[in-house]
């Protein structure tokens, strides 16, 4: 459970407009706090206090929406609700998310920047591929556009800064890393990240029950797949 939980304390609440709020506990990433973060959202969702229409986790802090009929102001409310979960203790860690494996195909067509990714590593292409999809990833938020995931966990050895000029147009699936966190692009968006593969899997659908693949705390594991077997997905 609650282990080290009620020790925390947000730093600020934040209204967003008239009916959200914002409860920060940090500034950085903490991945401790993250954490904490994430299992507090499930907390607070299980409440379902019929005032609160969406939790919003994000990296060191979480977004309360209200519906238009709350008589509070939204940060006090929200401020009152997370004081009450982290009370009465949050979930453990394996109560928020699901385990995920996302295919990826690393094949030069879909790995972008591999060539410069090798280079800053001073790594073969083949080991970057290799360490990649050997790593154990944490969904840490969804953020920037519907279904766009940041993921911690990347190796430290495939530390590269964002690219110098973004890409206008990154493809749908494409799978990209930068400093510490790897992210899989929802659909074609621009984005600075460098490009090291793709996933043939549909990672957002506003026509699916959970239009997003992803969901905060899930923990992602990639595989490598050759070119066959990423038509025969895209296919389904």
């Amino acid at each position: 459970g609650s282990e080290g939980a009620t020790r925390i304390k947000p730093l600020q609440v934040a209204a967003l407009g008239d009916l959200a709020a914002y409860v920060e506990f940090s500034r950085t990433l903490d991945l401790e706090v993250n954490g904490t973060v994430r299992r507090l959202a499930a907390a607070v969702r299980a409440l379902n206090d019929p005032r609160v229409r969406d939790v919003v986790a994000g990296l060191g802090g979480l977004a309360v929406h209200f519906v238009p009929t709350i008589e509070e102001t939204a940060p006090v409310l929200a401020e009152a609700l997370v004081a009450e979960c982290l009370e009465s203790g949050l979930p453990g860690a394996e109560a928020v998310g699901r385990d995920l494996e996302i295919p990826v195909c690393y094949e030069p067509e879909f790995a972008l920047d591999l060539e410069e990714i090798s280079e800053r590593t001073k790594l073969p292409a083949e080991e970057v591929q290799r360490l990649h999809a050997a790593g154990e990833y944490q969904v840490l938020m969804i953020g920037f556009a519907p279904g766009h995931a940041y993921l911690g966990g990347l190796d430290p050895k495939l530390s590269v800064p964002r690219r110098a000029t973004p890409r206008a147009v990154v493809p749908a699936g494409s799978v990209a890393i930068a400093n510490d966190q790897t992210v899989v692009y929802p659909y074609a968006i621009s984005g600075g990240w460098s490009v090291i593969g793709r996933t043939p899997l549909r990672v957002f659908d506003a026509g699916r029950a959970q239009p997003s693949l992803f969901g905060d705390g899930d923990r992602v594991r990639f595989r490598a797949i050759g070119r066959d077997e990423f038509t025969r997905i895209a296919k389904l």
